[in-house]
């Protein structure tokens, strides 16, 4: 097997995967502008309430390993 058809090969592998994943972001239905804001809110807030979560558990087994410790 010679080097050109091994390129050739590989080439024609890339093309079909660039064309196959442009026909499926073609099926693809994105958000309207209404959904994204709502989608965007329900992310923050997730993260502020997870953010917060972990500081307050952070916060408690500081305070628990400074009582044992000292």
């Amino acid at each position: 097997m010679g080097v050109l058809s091994m390129l050739k090969r590989g080439v024609g592998a890339t093309f079909s995967f660039f064309s196959s994943s442009w026909s499926e972001l073609k099926k693809v239905r994105w958000p309207n502008r209404k959904e994204l804001t709502s989608y965007t809110i329900v992310v923050i807030v997730t993260v502020l309430f997870v953010t917060i979560y972990f500081a307050v558990i952070d916060l408690g087994i500081s305070e628990v390993m400074r009582l044992i410790f000292e």
